[in-house]
């Protein structure tokens, strides 16, 4: 999902497509290393332990890890095609930092009940995506003079792979946290929950642009799955 999904679900600027791929790929590993890192420091900060301990590495700490990289590429898509590889370096270490301690105090001091992540990855990414287009010239996006801002028929083509990925994996992504009963529960609750979003939103596009419109599909058909997941064990 973080190296597939996201990578390609990038490529949709037409002008962009090798640079949103690349960049994708070489931050996505950026942040899931110091991710690794900044989990594990915030989590001792937030239990309070009085003596410093080796943060683990195991498989729940890789999870949480990947769970980070992802809020990163969701700010990504916030500031796709208007920064630098440098800037997107910067933006992304600082984001990891803070999305740590956002999921420390989350999960363990407020004890939310997150299991797919929609509040520590989802929410978190796209407000931090949306507070670093502060310091781009957005005004000249929202112009679009130059008509680099859109999408063709092969970008938006080559997209639908990263769509269709996300949408497959998005069961095990929600589930990945649960234990035992909960995971079939979180799965046939996302299952039945993102195909309902991808019915509804073309069913929308449909009824008032008169058309399937490939962005609505591309990027719509999915909030099902981020929708369910703060609440995907419950019984809905």
């Amino acid at each position: 999902m973080i190296f597939v999904g996201f990578g390609f679900l990038m490529v949709f600027l037409k002008t962009h497509s090798w640079t949103s791929v690349g960049f994708n790929y070489l931050i996505a590993a950026w942040s899931l290393q110091i991710a690794v890192l900044s989990v594990g420091f915030w989590h001792q900060v937030i239990e309070g332990k009085k003596e410093w301990q080796k943060i683990p590495l195991d498989l729940p700490a890789l999870i949480f890890a990947d769970l980070g990289a992802a809020a990163v590429l969701i700010s990504l898509g916030a500031v796709l095609g208007k920064h630098s590889l440098m800037q997107l370096w910067i933006l992304a270490t600082l984001e990891v930092f803070f999305y740590g301690l956002n999921e420390a105090i989350c999960r363990l001091r407020l004890g939310a009940v997150d299991l797919g992540c929609t509040i520590t990855v989802h929410t978190f990414g796209a407000y931090f995506g949306l507070a670093a287009c502060y310091f781009f010239d957005n005004k000249k996006a929202i112009e679009d003079k130059t008509q680099r801002c859109s999408g063709n028929y092969n970008s938006q083509l080559v997209a639908m792979v990263g769509t269709l990925f996300l949408f497959m994996y998005w069961p095990s992504y929600n589930a990945v946290l649960g234990q035992d009963f909960q995971q079939q529960r979180i799965i046939v609750n996302t299952v039945l929950s993102i195909t309902g979003s991808a019915i509804s939103a073309c069913a929308v596009t449909r009824l008032f642009l008169l058309r399937l419109d490939m962005e609505v599909v591309l990027k719509a058909t999915l909030a099902g799955g981020v929708a369910m997941g703060a609440g995907a064990d419950l019984v809905t």
